[in-house]
């Protein structure tokens, strides 16, 4: 394959929207990693020590994903899987109180 046709059969592939079962899934997994969160305190504090690290092992998670639970992005998270009660939030309430920017 030519390197321009290979550049831009990547670039197609990286434009490609998810299907609704990949977002299904990414907010399925989003909520488990909150879930775990709120019943484990070990998990609870890797995610505040390196959340990079604790994420690691949900390597599905998007790149956007990713970001929004290792910064605490509550109103993107939000946005996803709907207004969460506040066990759900406790991690994200954690970070935010961390000032970790």
């Amino acid at each position: 394959m030519r390197a321009s046709t290979k550049r831009e059969a990547e670039e197609v592939v990286e434009a490609r929207e998810p299907t609704a079962a990949e977002v299904l899934k990414g907010r399925e997994l989003v909520l488990a990693v909150l879930e775990r969160a709120a019943e484990e305190s070990d998990f609870l504090a890797r995610l505040a020590d390196n959340p990079s690290e604790a994420l690691a092992e949900y390597y599905t998670l998007t790149s956007e994903e990713h970001a929004a639970l290792a910064s605490g992005d509550i109103r993107k998270i939000e946005e996803w899987v709907g207004k969460l009660d506040d066990r759900l939030a406790t991690w994200l309430w954690c970070r935010l109180s961390q000032e970790k920017w």
